[in-house]
């Protein structure tokens, strides 16, 4: 990769629409935007222009947007022409970038190059893809803790703690045991145990992560009948599944994303669980039970207590309390009694999974879920002895580093930045 290049692409969503941005960053930035616009306004200033080809057909008039190096997102001098929406005009402007001396820039590769020069950390740069792919408001304003710097910041003190440490240690292993303090191998354990109680809590919080980017999987399951799929439809509001009081309607399962206090969820509405010897019903029992066994809450509306394996993740429905009251949460699909507290049931059952709310830092993602759990299993180790101790913080440092990116490598960056879109 060059990343002396001038790279341009456009940074808008594909499509019709009122205004479309062609972003161009790197050291020839402006020469670029200058043989199409003729001219670029002073950085932090806009400009109105015509927008020409090599040869001078007009091919729009927008505006330019000028950011100087090293106040851009990039950290490189950016250019931005603001020009309509469609499916020809940017991409003949962007074409014009090209005659002008830039390239396509990869997927993510503006984001990469504000990493590479500062601009952002790892931590902040997942952030910016989480906020693009957010659900939920509870989704975005978790992404935007992390693009603010909160989980940097406890990150980065948990490093520095750990590589002191790890020097500290090392120091004392070129040193007499009698030149070192009394207390010195009680204090440094003390340190290793409060280091490896740190990785433990933000590991602890990353299921919330997982919850926020995937989406729980919260499942209807009981038998035929039960009001699995009148449920389904009250949760929606809509009549998305078939009701019938013909028992086996519901053979395929049925799947719609719903936001349930803020938690993306995907709803799935199954075939009633029974023996059957019907070959195509007896699939989507099967089918059911596969997707309950891996379901974050399993709303059962069976009779009598949700099954054993299901465990602390079922919850007790009565859906027909309009014609009678039963155990558990008593909710009507037709008069709406208890759709709330249901909802909210859900919720807390979530938030609870997810290890509590706690709004002041992001959630993990997991590529730093992996890296908190080496360093933890690496601070798992003996604490009398001073050699292994210095190894469990050596290598919990360097975990703990490639995690704010003070060590990276090519193939990290790749994966990270190859998940965002061309223009990001």
């Amino acid at each position: 990769m060059d990343e002396r290049s001038t790279i341009a692409a456009i940074a808008t969503a594909p499509g019709r629409g009122g205004i479309a941005v062609v972003r161009i960053s790197g050291p020839d930035a402006f020469a670029v935007a200058r043989k199409i616009a003729g001219r670029v306004p002073a950085p932090g200033r806009a400009a109105f222009s015509a927008f020409r080809a090599a040869d001078g057909a007009l091919l729009d008039r927008g505006v330019l947007l000028a950011f100087a190096s090293p106040k851009s997102y990039t950290g490189e001098d950016v250019v931005e022409l603001q020009c309509h929406g469609g499916a020809v005009t940017p991409r003949r402007v962007l074409d014009a970038c090209f005659a002008a001396g830039a390239r396509l820039a990869r997927r993510g590769e503006f984001t990469e190059r504000a990493f590479l020069n500062g601009r952002l950390d790892l931590s902040e740069a997942e952030g910016v893809i989480e906020l693009v792919d957010a659900r939920t408001r509870r989704a975005a304003d978790d992404a935007l803790a992390r693009l603010e710097g909160r989980g940097s910041r406890a990150y980065r003190d948990l490093y520095e703690r750990a590589l002191e440490t790890s020097s500290t240690l090392e120091h004392a292993l070129d040193v007499s045991e009698d030149e070192l303090p009394p207390a010195f191998a009680a204090d440094a354990a003390r340190e290793l145990d409060a280091l490896r109680a740190e990785c433990v809590r933000a590991i602890k919080r990353a299921e919330g992560g997982r919850l926020l980017r995937e989406g729980a999987l919260v499942v209807l399951a009981g038998p035929p009948n039960a009001g699995k799929s009148s449920l389904m439809n009250a949760l929606l509001g809509t009549n998305r599944a078939i009701v019938s009081e013909t028992p086996g309607t519901t053979r395929d399962s049925i799947e719609e994303s719903l936001d349930i206090g803020g938690w993306p969820v995907r709803l799935v509405d199954t075939a009633g669980l029974r023996e059957t010897a019907d070959t195509i019903e007896r699939e989507g029992v099967s089918r059911a039970e596969a997707l309950a066994d891996a379901a974050d809450v399993v709303l059962w509306l069976g009779e009598g207590e949700p099954p054993v394996r299901f465990g602390p993740r079922a919850m007790k429905v009565h859906s027909k309390c309009d014609l009678s009251r039963g155990p558990g949460l008593n909710v009507s699909s037709v008069t709406g009694e208890g759709i709330d507290a249901l909802l909210g049931a859900v919720a807390a059952r979530l938030e609870e999974a997810a290890g509590g709310a706690d709004d002041s830092s992001p959630t993990p993602s997991g590529r730093e879920r992996s890296l908190l759990s080496e360093a933890c299993a690496a601070l798992d180790g003996a604490r009398d002895d001073l050699v292994l101790a210095a190894n469990a913080a050596r290598t919990a440092a360097t975990a703990l580093g490639r995690l704010v990116g003070a060590e990276y490598s090519r193939d990290l960056l790749d994966a990270l930045f190859s998940r965002f879109c061309v223009g990001k």
